[in-house]
């Protein structure tokens, strides 16, 4: 059986593989040097396939392709996943500097295409780097972002601008530089961006690096954090510099004339890094501020709308406001409104869906007020006025909503006694003759009882009958724990019941038609059986053994070889399968009479 499932497991992968959807991954440095050597490598995931590399235009292919493959097998609660993977590799070699575009690599299943996406590198002059050098060992230049560039390892405050108003968004990134072998980040000390409101970007793991052209040299780099900054005073802020401690992998031995790097050894050495500090200038919101300002800063819009046009008195009627755009969102306040005094009305519900990315912290907020009216008739809600700082234009701007209108309804007959004053502040409405009830102060007519369930013949019979319920079940439940207590007695008593529920499934294989099943669901019962009925423990059971015990038992001759030849034809058909339905039933039908006959003899 174990076989057959291994066989249909091996079969079944094909099938896994050709049911997920093709892909074709390449992975290739974006910047090298004149005369360098490196690899390109492409990553199918699936076989069977016709793969085509493209040409290397302007590059020397070196060797290629070397192809391997991966698989992988996954069962998570019952679920099976399985992961193919065919990679091809090219050794490659810059001659000549330039910008480079290499097509998309091309593979073919089944008569449909798929591509990879193209490649851009670019090869540099590896002469400008020692230019560099030899000039005083620093490349940095004179209008280069990068403040820190120099050495073989440094980070970078990058700013995607140095001059905002008061309250717009900026986005700092902190990423490393480096030409050295790293084998970690052991500490990072970000400053306290005093004069800012942060928020964390979202920021991919760094798991590799990534070649970038830094003024003629050639870095490993990548980022390691990203944050939105809302400055909060005007003037110049000093962003304080950033502090990592990485792990850097150095030799710690000579090289062997004879035998190179092969048995050099490494150990890893922490090294301090910090970037330089950025400076900010913000500038104040120019003009006059109106007086509706609401402090948000960026590019919105205003919407509102009512649930319902007519109501009841003190029904409620929900009114909501809703503030959209790109800003400071967070730091918006809400629109205030403006209704006559026989409206009440509760401090708004406020919900954000915001979300921070790096063009800034985009989506809407809503204000949904509760309003009452307390006194029938039509009342208005005045349009809605807000007003924002635009980036965009360097001025402020006031949106506006329409007027909404909605009527009150007398009350219903229930509340026609209750007398509502409008006109008021809504600590001053009362319900006249509903909010107080006075305490009745007669205590009515209480006449004492002379019937006491103790001296009930009713009272004495009912807890008779419980004492005796309750000493019945504690009675049954000692005589259930001391039955099960034995645990040879157990399988004994339900040892036909077992074996009838495993003769049941070899009946459902066999209406199925898995004949192997079959007459393995029939050994088991009649094993299973003999070692629970017998007392026989499994390590110890054989057919002699049963037999055995079973003449001991004073079982009939015809029963016993009944039993053998259940056991032979069981066993041979497993090796050699040629049963037909017939025989099949047939062989049930002594199965279960063998085991009933037993179950009457022994009981």
């Amino acid at each position: 059986m174990k076989r057959a499932l291994l066989y249909y497991f091996f079969l079944l992968l094909p099938v896994l593989a050709r049911t997920q959807d093709v892909s074709v991954q390449v992975e290739y440095p974006s910047v090298v040097e004149s005369g360098q050597q490196f690899s390109v490598t492409w990553t199918v995931n699936a076989g069977g396939g016709e793969f085509s590399a493209p040409s290397f235009e302007g590059f020397y292919k070196l060797m290629g392709p070397q192809t391997s493959y991966s698989s992988s097998t996954q069962i998570i609660n019952g679920k099976m996943s399985h992961q193919t993977s065919y990679t091809y590799v090219y050794f490659l070699q810059a001659v000549k500097e330039g910008k480079y575009v290499i097509s998309p690599a091309v593979f073919t299943l089944k008569n449909k295409t798929y591509q990879s996406d193209s490649m851009r590198i670019e090869v540099i002059n590896s002469n400008t780097r020692q230019a560099n050098v030899q000039a005083g060992g620093s490349t940095r230049q004179e209008n280069t972002r990068i403040e820190s560039a120099g050495g073989d390892i440094f980070i970078d405050l990058t700013l995607n601008r140095r001059e905002v108003y008061l309250g717009e968004h900026i986005t700092a990134t902190v990423k490393i530089f480096t030409r050295v072998n790293l084998s970690g980040i052991n500490e990072i000390k970000y400053p306290p961006f005093t004069g800012f409101l942060k928020a964390d970007l979202e920021t991919p793991p760094l798991n590799s690096l990534r070649e970038e052209n830094v003024n003629g040299t050639v870095y490993g780099t990548g980022v390691i954090q990203q944050f939105l900054l809302y400055p909060q005073v005007s003037g110049e802020i000093t962003i304080e510099p950033v502090q990592i401690t990485v792990l850097v992998q150095q030799k710690s031995r000579q090289i062997d004339p004879f035998f190179g790097d092969f048995f050099a050894s490494y150990q890893t050495i922490p090294k301090t890094v910090v970037s330089k500090a950025a400076k900010v200038n913000v500038k104040p919101l120019p003009g006059v501020k109106p007086d509706d300002y609401s402090g948000a800063v960026g590019k919105f819009d205003l919407k509102a709308n009512i649930s319902k046009d007519s109501v009841n008195v003190n029904d409620a009627v929900n009114f909501k406001v809703v503030i959209s755009g790109t800003g400071n969102l967070k730091l918006a306040s809400a629109p205030g409104i403006k209704l006559p005094p026989d409206v009440e009305v509760y401090d708004p519900k406020i919900t954000d869906n915001i979300k921070n990315s790096l063009n800034g912290t985009s989506g809407q907020k809503t204000s949904e007020y509760l309003l009452i009216p307390r006194h029938y008739g039509d009342f208005t809600i005045p349009s809605v006025t807000y007003s924002y700082f635009n980036t965009s234009t360097g001025k402020y701007e006031r949106l506006t909503t329409q007027e909404f209108h909605f009527h009150a309804r007398k009350g219903t007959e229930q509340n026609a006694g209750i007398t509502v004053y409008g006109g008021v502040l809504k600590e001053d409405v009362k319900y006249v003759g509903k909010d107080i009830r006075f305490i009745k102060g007669d205590p009515g007519k209480l006449d004492r009882s002379s019937n006491y369930s103790i001296l009930n013949r009713a009272f004495y019979s009912l807890y008779a009958i419980t004492l005796f319920i309750f000493l019945l079940v504690l009675f049954v439940r000692r005589e259930h724990i001391r039955r099960n207590a034995d645990l040879t007695a157990v399988r004994n008593r339900k040892a036909g019941k077992i074996a009838a529920k495993r003769l049941r499934e070899a009946s459902a294989c066999l209406k199925r038609g898995e004949t192997d099943r079959f007459h393995e669901e029939i050994l088991k019962s009649i094993w299973g059986y003999l070692s629970d009925k017998l007392n026989i423990p499994v390590s110890d059971l054989t057919r002699s053994n049963a037999v055995s015990v079973l003449k001991k038992k004073v079982i009939e001759d015809s029963v016993i070889e009944k039993l053998t030849g259940i056991l032979d034809t069981c066993e041979f058909a497993r090796y050699a399968p040629s049963a037909t339905g017939t025989e099949a039933t047939a062989l049930y039908e002594d199965a279960s009479q063998f085991i009933r006959t037993v179950e009457n003899s022994i009981g």
